[in-house]
């Protein structure tokens, strides 16, 4: 089941982020440039509105695949850093506390929700052009090159 709408988390933690991920973060520039919502409106069809349990948000697990992708690490690595790294739980917008997923969700998520590789390819250069544009232009350049390890 998909819900639409996040619930806003407020932690007592969360002012963590502005002390620890500067403000020419990478991550942290992308979240501020990009609405990420086109990911939903492009997914909503895959999940079941009535039924299950509640789904992991697609934006967060493209966010993911993303991090992944701009850094070149594995499933495994992407998830064991956002359990750590601030920076990344700020872009996945967690609160500091809170748990990241299992691994295996990226795969399932790669499976089932991105079958389609024109999907994937009109999420990635949505993403990526933004960015382009508004000259944050090394790591992406690296990230459009890098052969969409969303598959590895």
């Amino acid at each position: 089941m998909l819900l639409q709408q996040q619930k806003i988390q407020l932690s007592a933690y969360s002012d963590l982020y502005d002390l620890i991920v500067p403000q020419d973060n990478l991550l942290r520039k992308i979240n501020e440039l990009i609405d990420f919502s086109f990911i939903y409106e492009e997914q909503v069809d895959k999940y079941c509105s009535t039924n299950g349990r509640k789904a992991e948000s697609p934006i967060r697990m493209f966010k993911y695949l993303m991090q992944k992708t701009i850094y070149c690490i594995s499933d495994v690595d992407v998830v064991e850093r956002s359990r750590f790294d601030m920076s990344f739980k700020y872009f996945l917008e967690m609160v500091p506390e809170e748990a990241v997923i299992n691994f295996s969700s990226l795969t399932k998520f790669r499976k089932l929700r991105l079958k389609d590789t024109d999907l994937l390819n009109l999420l990635i250069n949505k993403t990526v052009s933004i960015p382009i544009e508004k000259g944050i232009y090394n790591k992406f350049i690296h990230y459009r090159l890098c052969t969409y390890s969303f598959n590895i």
